[in-house]
């Protein structure tokens, strides 16, 4: 899908409630981890942090 050019929706035609069983393809969510995030960050400063974190883990294990 192009993001750009995605069809637009009739919201009253949405149905999040009732009896009726769905797959799981049809239900929206955010996922398990959405509580962890707490900014948006940049994916240059994201590796960063990521590339720290992995060296300091590094170098604890290798003082063990």
């Amino acid at each position: 899908m192009d993001p750009d050019n995605l069809p637009e929706s009739d919201p009253s035609k949405m149905n999040f409630g009732g009896d009726a069983k769905k797959a799981w393809k049809d239900i929206w969510g955010c996922g398990q981890g959405i509580g962890a995030i707490d900014k948006v960050v940049g994916a240059g400063e994201m590796v960063a942090q990521l590339r720290a974190q992995y060296q300091a883990a590094r170098q604890r294990l290798a003082l063990d």
